[in-house]
């Protein structure tokens, strides 16, 4: 399937599946396309650890890949990162640590209430 053939609700789909499989915490959604037009869906989900945040944006870049659809980028790979952000689109995908989440608190900044999975 290539990127034109996913919808926003496949690709929000298999961000969420590919962050379950390698055990992501507190996956978060926001609805944000009232707010933005730059995407429709925000994810935000904890790891336990750097190496952690780094496993979970690795998993959904090469979940993507494999599945035909092309991350439009990614920031923060790296061991020593503690937020990782994957552009999948209509659909952007935070990994952080804990304590960075606690620190940005997106879900306040956009000030919408979350569907948490």
């Amino acid at each position: 399937m290539s990127d034109q053939n996913y919808t926003t609700d496949q690709i929000l789909a298999l961000a969420i599946e590919s962050l379950e499989d390698v055990k992501g915490d507190k996956i978060t959604v926001l609805n944000v396309q009232a707010h933005t037009d730059m995407m429709d869906y925000m994810i935000i989900c904890t790891g336990t650890s750097k190496r952690h945040v780094n496993a979970l944006g690795q998993n959904v870049v090469e979940h993507a890949k494999k599945n035909g659809l092309q991350p439009l980028g990614a920031e923060g790979k790296g061991m020593g990162s503690d937020w990782v952000l994957v552009d999948l689109h209509d659909v952007v995908v935070h990994v952080m640590t804990d304590e960075a989440r606690s620190f940005y608190d997106l879900e306040k900044l956009w000030n919408i209430t979350p569907e948490v999975l």
